[in-house]
């Protein structure tokens, strides 16, 4: 049996350039964006163990916000999950799966959620 170690954080609103169509292209659409990382865990979590034998969960916060890219516009909100899964495994190689849920809360109704979810694998390590 394999142990796993889900870190996750749920629900952030965030302010994001995206959309295809006239009326969204331009301005921040607002997000609520949700991330679970799959993480490589340590043999034995005792009282001490220090956080280095984890992941700070501020660092998935940030992939999720102040890690995207400034100024840029994303067509898809599919392309958001695939920047923050990339942001997620480049700055940590014990990162071993990422799960993105995004939620476009400007298009809904009657408080459906409508939205994707994305879930990536660490890419193999390519041998020569």
């Amino acid at each position: 049996m394999h142990d796993t170690l889900t870190l996750e954080v749920n629900d952030l609103a965030v302010d994001v350039l995206t959309g295809i169509y006239s009326e969204e292209t331009g301005k921040p659409q607002p997000l609520r964006i949700s991330i679970a990382a799959r993480y490589n865990i340590a043999d034995r979590y005792d009282p001490d163990t220090p956080l280095d034998a984890s992941k700070n969960y501020m660092d998935l916060k940030f992939a999720a916000s102040g890690g995207l890219p400034q100024g840029v516009h994303f067509k898809l909100i599919e392309a958001v999950a695939d920047h923050i899964c990339e942001s997620l495994f480049v700055q940590d190689t014990r990162v071993e799966a990422v799960t993105v849920k995004i939620v476009k809360l400007a298009i809904a109704e009657a408080n459906e959620q409508i939205g994707i979810t994305l879930h990536r694998e660490r890419p193999a390590a390519h041998g020569g």
